[in-house]
């Protein structure tokens, strides 16, 4: 999907709600503290290649070095290049600071889900973005689940995190934060 496709659905879901949580997951994938600590896993069949793609290209385009991936593979070959050859014992040393940021389109394997719940344990962020599974989505930090039938294919829902992910921060007014904060504790307010 180039950027023009990513315009379109941009505006084709300005109103759904969609955007906004892409927002809040490509902020919560730059609070990783340094280049190498954003982990990207799969599932043993389906590994995230594309979105790994994606984020080094935003991490190079935006100057945000935090936001170049490690792809974590279930059995990368022995003769793999290096940051091809990273397999899942790296995130038995995952650390706070570091974001694993899983991908799983169908239900997360419970190998996958255990070494989740490790990682959150030592102090990662979790980040998710799932099918609907949720013990994923209770084990992540934040999460986007992407139902089947829903407005965003799961690959469309990848290429607005990372776009997002790359996007300078615009910080709302104080005015519009206590706004939110109002809304959230006391619930939509409306007036004649």
């Amino acid at each position: 999907m180039d950027s023009g496709s990513v315009a379109l659905l941009r505006e084709l879901l300005a109103d759904t709600g969609w955007l906004q949580q892409a927002r809040e997951l490509g902020v919560a994938l730059r609070t990783t503290r340094s280049p190498g600590g954003l982990l990207l896993v799969g599932t043993p069949d389906d590994e995230p290649w594309h979105l790994t793609a994606h984020l080094g290209d935003e991490a190079r385009l935006s100057g945000l070095t935090q936001l170049t991936p490690t792809l974590v593979r279930w059995a990368p070959p022995a003769d793999a290049p290096p940051h091809l050859r990273v397999g899942l014992e790296r995130l038995e040393h995952t650390a706070k600071g570091e974001t694993l940021f899983v991908l799983s389109e169908q239900q997360a394997p419970v190998p996958l889900l255990e070494r989740v719940d490790d990682a959150r344990r030592t102090g990662a962020t979790i980040l998710a973005i799932g099918g609907g599974d949720t013990e994923l989505a209770g084990l992540a930090h934040d999460s986007i689940a992407v139902p089947k039938d829903g407005l965003v294919t799961f690959d469309g829902a990848q290429h607005l995190v990372s776009a997002a992910a790359g996007e300078p921060v615009r910080r709302p007014g104080l005015r519009a934060r206590l706004a939110r904060l109002l809304e959230k504790v006391s619930g939509p307010q409306y007036t004649d």
